[in-house]
């Protein structure tokens, strides 16, 4: 508040009446106080005053979804290992809406968390400015990138699709697609997709197509189908960004007399439970669920523990799983 005061040019007091009780200035000096403490990324602190300055045992945990196994997943294993700590989670999801998630930042720094874990790498500037300035530490999970604003967790989506590419590559699959959801949207799932497209392309010679969904239903996975074999019929193999799509597919295909694998190859992501029980079993990348939460949670708990420990940059990597699609 100090410092909104000084570069708005008013005192400390005019500044908290500015933002507690906005009819006590004018107009004109609230916009301007407002617009300073936006630029700085101050939040009040909605602690009592006899707590002002101290954390709570609070852990903001932001996700794109709450529907989204990978990210309950994370959740349920950030949420065990945090409460055997004496620390709660605050969620909130943001339905891939930077301004939402914006929104969502600002309200759970005001309540001085003891950490801030947001999903990904690309924020708004307002989300931005929020992390920046937060007074404790902030986690970007579920990707890696170079230059975290404070601590980044997760793995190269873009990686995931090279692997995807490579896969079929090294087998002759020249004719290739990949499905993807909400591709406007998720910006995980976007990287993976130019990875794939990319790498495929450097490595047959071929440039794939590129098919994007509104959801991640089964039933999305079965019309993408058909839309892939309608632009491309001599479609070998296909790519999916999530698990529920390429089941989806399968279903089709099986409706349509198509054989998997000797017709069609399918690939899925996320190694979901239902991918070793499908007929046949799905060949699917496997992305770190539980261990990026795992890996948040000790993060954490040793900058809280140790408050001159270094923020990290870690990539957990994804893995291959061969089964019986391909």
């Amino acid at each position: 508040m100090e410092e909104v005061a000084k570069v708005a040019g008013v005192s400390v007091a005019t500044v908290s009446r500015a933002l507690r009780t906005p009819d006590a200035v004018s107009q004109k000096l609230r916009a301007r106080i407002e617009e300073v403490a936006q630029r700085l990324g101050y939040a009040p602190n909605r602690i009592a005053g006899s707590l002002a300055g101290a954390r709570t045992p609070l852990i903001g945990v932001i996700v794109p979804s709450l529907t989204n196994s990978f990210f309950a997943s994370t959740l349920e294993q950030m949420t065990t290992l945090f409460e055997a700590r004496g620390y709660q989670l605050m969620i909130g999801q943001h339905g891939y809406d930077t301004e939402r998630e914006e929104r969502i930042v600002v309200a759970f720094a005001s309540w001085n968390p003891s950490a801030l874990v947001v999903t990904g790498r690309t924020h708004a500037r307002g989300t931005l400015n929020t992390l920046s300035s937060a007074a404790c530490p902030v986690v970007e999970m579920w990707d890696y990138g170079e230059r975290p604003l404070d601590s980044g967790i997760g793995f190269s989506n873009h990686g995931a699709g090279e692997l995807a590419a490579r896969f079929f590559a090294e087998r002759g699959l020249t004719r290739a697609a990949f499905v993807g959801a909400i591709l406007d949207k998720d910006d995980r799932a976007r990287a993976r997709a130019e990875g794939f497209s990319g790498t495929f392309q450097r490595l047959t010679g071929t440039e794939p197509l590129i098919v994007t969904v509104n959801s991640r239903e089964l039933g999305e996975g079965g019309a993408a189908l058909k839309r892939v074999l309608a632009q491309q019929p001599d479609t070998t193999a296909i790519a999916f960004s999530g698990d529920m799509l390429a089941v989806g597919a399968m279903f089709e295909a099986d409706r349509t007399g198509l054989s998997i694998p000797d017709d069609l190859k399918i690939l899925g992501y996320g190694d979901l439970d239902i991918a070793r029980h499908t007929n046949p079993r799905l060949t699917t990348i496997r992305p770190p669920h539980n261990e990026i939460g795992e890996a948040v949670v000790r993060h954490v708990l040793e900058r809280l523990d140790r408050p001159d420990t270094p923020g990290v940059n870690l990539d957990l990597g994804v893995k291959l799983i061969l089964r019986e699609t391909v």
